[in-house]
C-alpha cells in the first residue's frame, strides 16, 4: 500500500497466502491461473473447467430449491419451478 515500505525480504513462500502472492506488483498463485484461464476462455474460446451460465442458473435453482423444501419442511418436486421459488422465498 502507499505509504509501506515492506522490509527486506531474504526467503518468499510461495502460495502462503491462498489467492496467491505478489511480487513485483503482480499476482502468482491460484488465483492467476483461475484468472487466466477464465480469461482464454473468453478470448480464445478454450475449453477450461468453468461453469456455464446454464450450470450455474442449474445450480442456483437447485440450491433455491433446497432452501424452499427447507422452509416447508417437506420435499419439493424437481426441476423446481422459478416463479414458485421466488414467490415463496422472497
Amino acid at each position: 500500500p502507499e505509504g509501506y515500505t515492506a522490509p527486506p525480504r531474504h526467503v518468499e513462500f510461495l502460495t502462503s497466502y491462498p489467492p496467491g502472492d505478489l511480487h513485483d506488483g503482480q499476482l502468482w498463485g491460484p488465483m492467476r491461473e483461475e484468472t487466466n484461464s477464465w480469461y482464454q476462455r473468453i478470448y480464445t474460446g478454450a475449453s477450461t473447467p468453468h461453469a456455464t451460465a446454464a450450470d450455474g442458473h442449474r445450480n442456483l435453482l437447485m440450491t433455491m430449491a433446497m432452501d424452499l423444501s427447507a422452509k416447508r419442511n417437506a420435499p419439493v418436486s424437481l426441476p423446481p419451478d422459478p416463479g414458485e421459488l421466488m414467490d415463496e422465498l422472497t
